[in-house]
């Protein structure tokens, strides 16, 4: 997957929140905004769900 650079502009409480979170969830700041948008598209029915093979569990 190819990476685009884009400029954003946003509000600094904004900002500040996402820096807290991205640092409580182990992420750069930019990974942590990608990763926001990306679940409210995944959410949304706005992005390409993958294709996952469930998991067969042996019977117990």
């Amino acid at each position: 997957m190819a990476k685009k650079a884009y400029p954003l502009r946003i509000n600094e409480d904004v900002l500040n929140a996402m820096q807290g979170w991205a640092e409580d969830e182990l992420r750069s700041v930019n990974a942590q905004i990608e990763y926001v948008l990306r679940e409210a598209l995944r959410k949304s029915g706005r992005s390409k769900k993958k294709a996952v093979n469930p998991v067969e569990l042996p019977d117990q």
